[in-house]
């Protein structure tokens, strides 16, 4: 043990004997540490709302309909509503209120493109992802404004259009095969099922054969009754490469109400999209997103137990979902629950809340909604009797009339319209930041011996991060290597681990090239880095298959811990050799990052740079073969606006409005949920995704402090 003179300071007293310590002390860092995380545990939080985007686990889009979920669970609960797909709110019941800001006009590319000007959006709000571009009407969409047409509510122009029994029109229906199967009077419902017999001599998919081992079982538990609620289901499928596959579904409840139509893109190439039969396009099917298993997965949570299909040719249909063992039969127990006397199940409730909107929602507790709008953007929301909307001249009279007015509302939406890009301009600055995330994701290093070896320097540029190409640069008067990684976080830590460091005996610098779009790139890592959504998630490199079961064996030395992430290749569907961990604060993924990259896991890693949602988006872009290095001037309309500071250029409005929301966001009182929208954009050029970014105000504040 050291002397404590040297420890102190001072000379320990004669005569006075020294407290031995305990052997297994540990730092005074640590004890403090471990002590606050006693004292959390002990110590009672009061509940407060908060969220969490754990479900979703994948890159996908959230939909318009989902943002409506959110919405209608934020205002009445689980007790009303089915809660939403995609994230999980608790103590909804004590949500103070709940705010809505469309931003029209921007788009997912504004955003990033102008990244370092949206201060506070980067910062206080933890949840972001992708939206795709939006509809003919996105505020519609997302308050679940729908078109509902009631059977017997035919337009004018279809009266007559149909026969009736005063119709002198004479048709012979006793060769019918269902008059011949039923008869011509009135049957009950379960009458008209199909035994399973009928449905294996029309090929229905039934769970077990061996032409259906990859479909979906959705198994119906529900008792089958003359109650039981119907269901019209109709598929478009088109030729690919496998066969026929799903484009899109329709579902529609008894009286006549929409419940889900959605468009669906193909896994494999489309050979044909028999646009005579189904009307689906190329152009139609372009944008879309939505897969298979997304469909199955809303089948699932839409259908009651108790549900009844009816549709024409619906073996093909279910054959083109890949579901099986749906109610289609007549089952054996029903005269024995009507002998017993025993009601079904009424669905008519739950039918009713999936095509419930926001308005409806607040109108049930007794509460309006606030719409804020400029005068030439109001909506049909407008002539709501259950909303109140205050047009305005221009956007900042909006944003004035919405810090006074937004805090005596329980829920409030506030739309902001901009000059969206116009789409030479956006198709331009799309290629330039493809181009410049890929810069900013290649390195180069060197010098390099002429005699190195070339595979050992691949191996150790590969521990950082997946790389997709190594290229051996021979322009210098000793070898360098230019390395692109697949993602930031594989470039920035092969920058932070080797630059100066001795390999092979010679002392290297790694470092990005050096262009325009990279001037910048040491600030806007660092902000990447404290963007809320990164603070709580760390990056490791060089994990095996076997990863997962380590960490869950060893679960106890990462407290906090609420997602692991691990990408898989597209191609063939194997694990890639890093992942993302997410934790609830910096400091637990702080203290985590330091136990994997030590000499137990042996690991490398680093504090995430990049969303989960940024990599599909990316991916998305037009696609650019530029090598680094080269000039890229800009357009010269946008080069003239930075010189001259004109106020109409698209950086200097983002800088703007980003302090626009921020005066607005610290308006609002604690417990607010906030949503921030960018519905993207649609031009003849193409479309622009959207993004969103949530949050509540009193949570997100905490977890900065964190």
């Amino acid at each position: 043990m050291e002397p404590e003179k040297e420890r102190t300071g001072r000379t320990p007293k004669k005569g006075r004997k020294r407290r031995r310590l305990p052997n297994k002390l540990v730092g005074a860092s640590e004890v403090m540490r471990d002590r606050w995380d006693l004292e959390e545990r002990q110590q009672p939080e009061a509940k407060k709302a908060c969220l969490s985007t754990i479900l979703l686990s994948d890159t996908r889009e959230i939909t318009h309909g989902q943002l409506c979920e959110l919405l209608k669970y934020a205002v009445l609960g689980k007790s009303s509503v089915p809660k939403p797909s995609w994230c999980q709110l608790f103590h909804q019941n004590h949500l103070n209120n709940v705010v809505v800001v469309i931003l029209q006009g921007m788009s997912q590319l504004h955003f990033y493109r102008f990244y370092l000007e949206f201060g506070l959006l980067r910062k206080a709000f933890r949840h972001k992802f992708c939206l795709p571009p939006p509809s003919s009407d996105f505020l519609a969409d997302i308050i679940g404004l729908q078109k509902k047409q009631i059977i017997g509510d035919l337009p004018k122009g279809m009266e007559g259009s149909l026969p009736s029994s005063s119709s002198e029109v004479s048709i012979n229906l006793q060769n019918d095969p269902i008059v011949k199967k039923y008869g011509s009077k009135k049957v009950s419902l379960t009458r008209c099922l199909l035994t399973k017999e009928e449905m294996k001599t029309y090929h229905f998919p039934l769970q077990g054969f061996p032409d259906c081992e990859n479909f979906v079982p959705i198994k119906c538990c529900g008792s089958i009754t003359n109650n039981s609620p119907l269901f019209g289901l109709d598929c478009e499928m088109c030729l690919t490469s496998k066969g026929r596959e799903l484009t899109r579904i329709s579902l529609v409840a008894e009286g006549g109400c929409c419940v889900m139509d959605e468009l669906v893109k193909p896994d494999n190439k489309i050979v044909d999209y028999l646009t005579s039969f189904s009307g689906i396009t190329k152009k139609i099917l372009n944008p879309v997103t939505t897969k298979l298993k997304d469909v199955q997965r809303q089948l699932k949570a839409l259908l009651p137990p108790n549900a009844v299909l009816v549709g024409h040719s619906l073996d093909l249909d279910l054959r083109a979902l890949k579901i099986a063992e749906l109610n289609l039969e007549a089952l054996a127990s029903h005269q024995e629950l009507e002998a017993a006397g025993l009601e079904p199940r009424n669905t008519a409730e739950v039918v009713q809340q999936l095509n419930t909107s926001v308005l409806e929602c607040l109108d049930s507790v007794g509460q309006k909604l606030l719409f804020l709008t400029r005068e030439a953007d109001a909506t049909e929301i407008s002539s709501s009797k259950n909303c109140q909307t205050i047009k305005c001249l221009s956007n900042k009279e909006v944003l004035e009339q919405a810090r006074v007015e937004v805090p005596l509302f329980t829920f409030s939406i506030v739309q902001f319209s901009l000059e969206p890009f116009p789409p030479n301009l956006s198709e331009e600055m799309s290629k330039r930041m493809k181009i410049k995330w890929m810069e900013m994701s290649t390195v180069y290093a060197g010098p390099f011996s002429k005699n190195c070896n070339l595979r050992a320097l691949n191996r150790l540029f590969e521990s950082f991060g997946p790389v997709l190409s190594v290229t051996l640069t021979l322009e210098s008067h000793q070898p360098h290597l230019c390395i692109q990684y697949e993602v930031l976080e594989g470039a920035q830590l092969a920058i932070e681990s080797l630059d100066g460091s001795l390999v092979e005996g010679t002392c290297i610098k790694v470092q990005r090239p050096v262009t325009e779009l990279t001037l910048d790139c040491d600030i806007l890592v660092n902000e990447l880095e404290q963007d809320s959504e990164n603070r709580g998630t760390i990056y490791l490199s060089g994990v095996s298959e076997t990863f997962k079961e380590h960490l869950l064996q060893q679960s106890s030395l990462f407290l906090g811990l609420e997602a692991l992430i691990l990408p898989k290749d597209l191609k063939n569907g194997k694990q890639k050799n890093y992942c993302f961990l997410r934790f609830k604060t910096f400091g637990s993924a702080h203290r985590a990052l330091g136990i994997l990259t030590g000499k137990n896991w042996k690991l490398k890693g680093r504090h995430a740079l990049t969303p989960r949602h940024l990599h599909s988006w990316l991916r998305g872009l037009p696609p650019e073969s530029r090598p680094p290095g080269l000039r890229v001037i800009p357009p010269p309309s946008e080069q003239e606006a930075v010189q001259m500071l004109n106020l109409d250029h698209p950086k200097i409005a983002a800088w703007r409005w980003g302090r626009k929301i921020g005066k607005l966001y610290h308006s609002l009182c604690s417990g607010t949920l906030c949503l921030i929208l960018l519905p993207g954009t649609e031009s003849t050029h193409g479309s622009l995704s959207g993004l969103g970014l949530m949050g509540i105000k009193d949570e997100e504040e905490s977890n900065i402090l964190n």
